[in-house]
Formats: structure tokens, C-alpha cells, sequence
């Protein structure tokens, strides 16, 4: 496949900005959750980021960003390039499986050939250049049948956290390419640690790193044939998009779709057809990392560089001292902070709370979102 036939390709990316970030507590809030906040070290919050290593790609008229309602307003602000009416606002949660099905029954509407490209708002890439190569690679592969693409990082750790893509055999079709499309034969959602130390060592396992692309009308029909009862009030919703009654059904008729993740929706199904499921994955080889934990903020990092580097530690602060301190994560802006003897640390502060743990157990900071929400400390969450 040629240049010529990627750049007769057109892409909608589909942006996804739910969620409420828990895990970043005390900095991520609902009403500002890690998508809206710049915390890969540059002054763009993280949806800012995501959409312009995007532009290179499609124009901002063509972009779909899916919300909630306590994010609309920041994210519209950020986004300007980005017309409202292509910023849709859920009027609840309902996971990705329904906003991702919504966005593809929108496009396939007036453009079923059309690429869907599914892109989380609160990931980083270091390499944007090898990124935008491997999603046109992604947009011939599913424009070459009905065809779905996922991007699978490579594993560094037996990461918990994290979903896994199992990849069979190299799909020779795809030789052309200029990197390897291999098939997939399972995907496995956040093993546990024995899992996560047998996948790492197989070789042949990729971390899920939550990007998928199809045809519109791939991911349609897909959500028809596996989930019809979801496919329903969705083609309600997309009939009337464009439409001043649409707040009004997208209201009426979205509480009724089931709350799924497009993993378990339509890829897990899929996947279970073996040689005939048509799912191919690509290697996520452009820095990939999702910041889903302060301990992966700290990986990042130290990777990139911190504010202020040494013997492992990252603190964001005014001045750092490191004594026999190693491997720490500190956010205290406007402070002095001494480190004194401890190692693998987290510590957060804000003007009304203040976080403290360790990198291991960094992945478990939702757990005390939950703890405030017993409590009715809603002001804290």
C-alpha cells in the first residue's frame, strides 16, 4: 500500500475524555480529571497534547470528542479549534463501548468508509512523528476489509495495571508496511501478578495501549451483531445529531445502553472467531506511556526529564534537597522540600490535601477517592 492510497484516507479521530481520574488524587478531581491537567511536564494539559500530535492527521472539523458533563466547559475551552457541536457531552457514564459505537453510527451515517480512530485524551507520546507513521499504517489495514487495529505497546515490567494483547503469526498482506502486523489471538484485562510475569516472559504478549482502528461501518455492524441491544438507542442518538431535538434524545435514550467496555463489547467476541476475526496488531513503539498511576508519572519522568532529578527522585518544587533519598515522587509546588532517608515515596500536595504512599501502592490511590466518598467529603473528590 502507497502514500498515495493513505492520503486518500479519511480519518474522524475519536477522542475519548470520560473518567474522573482517580488514581491522581489529590491533583485530578471530577470536575478535573487528569485529561484537563498538564502533567507530562509541558505547559498543554494532556487533551491538549493528544489532539495536536492528532492534526497532523485529520483536520479539527473532523475530530469527535466524547465528555461528561463536568468536563464540557474546560475541555471547550482547551480545545478551541474544535467546534462545539463535535464536543459531545454524555449524560452519563456508560464506559467505551457505547461512546465508541455512538461516534461510529454518527460517521457511518454520511461517511461509512470513513477511519474511526479511537484515541484515550490522558495519554503521552514521546514520539509523535513515529505515532502519526504508525496510524496510517493502522487506516490502510482497516480500510483493506473489515478489518480492526489495535496498537499494542511492548511490556517493560509485569505491569497489574494494564491490559495484554496475545499476537499469533505475522499477516504476510501487510508486509508492505514498513512494520510488523501481527494477528491477535486473546485479549486479557489487568491479569494478576503471576499472569503478568508469565505474559512478560512468553514474548509474545503487548500492553493494550487502548487505541483501535476500524471503518465506521466496521464498528457498527460489529456493535450490532455482538451487542444489539446497545445498537438500538445509539442509532436513535445518531439519527438525530445535527439536530436541535439531539440533547433531548441523546438525554432520552443513552441511560438505556448497557455501561461496557469496547474490550468486551465487540474485541473479546471478536477475537474468539481465531483466523476469521480479522484483528491486527501494531506495534505501539512511539514512547507510548497511559500515566495511569503517579508511579507511571514517575517512570515518564525520569525518561523525559524531571523538574528536578536525582538519585531517581522527581519533585516538583520550589528547591529539593536529596539526602540518601532515592527514587521519590514529590509534587509541593511553591515549596522547599527535604528528602531524608526514604525511598519510593509519593507524596502530593495541594491547597486542601495532601497525598502520601508509595510507588507501590500508587495504583490503589482510588481507593481512597472511595473512602472520602463514605464519608460524604465530596468537597475533596
Amino acid at each position: 500500500m502507497s502514500d498515495s492510497v493513505t492520503k486518500s484516507l479519511k480519518l474522524t479521530p475519536l477522542v475519548l475524555a470520560g473518567g474522573s481520574g482517580t488514581r491522581f488524587w489529590p491533583r485530578s478531581r471530577k470536575s478535573r480529571a487528569k485529561q484537563v491537567l498538564a502533567l507530562s511536564g509541558g505547559t498543554e494539559t494532556m487533551i491538549q497534547e493528544t489532539v495536536a500530535r492528532l492534526l497532523p492527521l485529520a483536520p479539527a472539523d473532523d475530530f469527535l470528542v466524547i465528555t461528561n458533563g463536568l468536563l464540557v466547559g474546560t475541555i471547550r475551552e482547551q480545545l478551541p479549534e474544535i467546534p462545539h457541536s463535535r464536543i459531545l457531552c454524555e449524560p452519563m457514564a456508560r464506559n467505551t463501548a457505547p461512546a465508541c459505537a455512538l461516534a461510529a453510527m454518527i460517521v457511518e451515517r454520511t461517511a461509512p468508509e470513513t477511519i474511526l480512530g479511537v484515541f484515550p485524551s490522558d495519554h503521552v507520546v514521546t514520539d509523535d512523528a513515529r505515532f502519526q507513521q504508525v496510524i496510517r499504517a493502522a487506516m490502510q489495514i482497516a480500510a483493506a476489509g473489515e478489518n480492526i487495529v489495535v496498537l499494542g505497546a511492548p511490556p517493560t515490567r509485569p505491569e497489574t495495571g494494564y491490559g495484554y494483547i496475545k499476537q499469533g503469526t505475522v499477516a504476510g498482506e501487510f508486509a508492505d508496511l514498513g512494520m510488523t502486523a501481527r494477528c491477535v489471538q486473546r485479549f486479557t484485562e489487568k491479569p494478576q501478578i503471576d499472569r503478568a510475569i508469565e505474559f512478560l516472559a512468553d514474548g509474545n504478549y503487548a500492553w493494550n495501549a487502548g487505541i483501535f482502528l476500524w471503518s465506521a461501518k466496521t464498528l457498527a455492524n460489529a456493535i450490532r451483531e455482538h451487542r444489539p441491544a446497545v445498537a438500538g438507542p445509539l442509532e436513535t442518538i445518531a439519527a438525530a445529531y445535527g439536530t436541535p431535538e439531539f440533547e433531548a434524545v441523546f438525554a432520552a435514550e443513552y441511560p438505556k445502553v448497557e455501561n461496557i467496555s469496547i474490550d468486551y463489547a465487540v474485541l473479546e467476541p471478536r477475537s474468539a472467531k481465531g483466523a476469521a476475526s480479522n484483528i491486527y496488531c501494531l506495534p505501539a513503539d512511539f514512547g507510548w506511556n497511559d500515566l495511569g498511576s503517579w508511579t507511571a508519572l514517575h517512570e515518564h519522568a525520569m525518561a523525559k526529564g524531571g523538574v528536578s532529578r536525582g538519585h531517581g527522585n522527581i519533585v516538583e518544587c520550589d528547591q529539593a534537597l536529596h539526602l540518601e533519598a532515592f527514587g521519590n515522587y514529590v509534587y509541593s509546588p511553591g515549596k522547599t522540600v527535604a528528602l531524608l532517608g526514604v525511598s519510593d515515596l509519593v507524596v502530593v500536595e495541594t491547597d486542601d490535601a495532601i497525598l502520601i504512599t508509595t510507588r507501590a501502592h500508587s495504583q490503589e490511590v482510588g481507593r481512597v477517592v472511595s473512602e472520602l466518598t463514605k464519608r460524604q467529603r465530596l468537597d475533596l473528590i
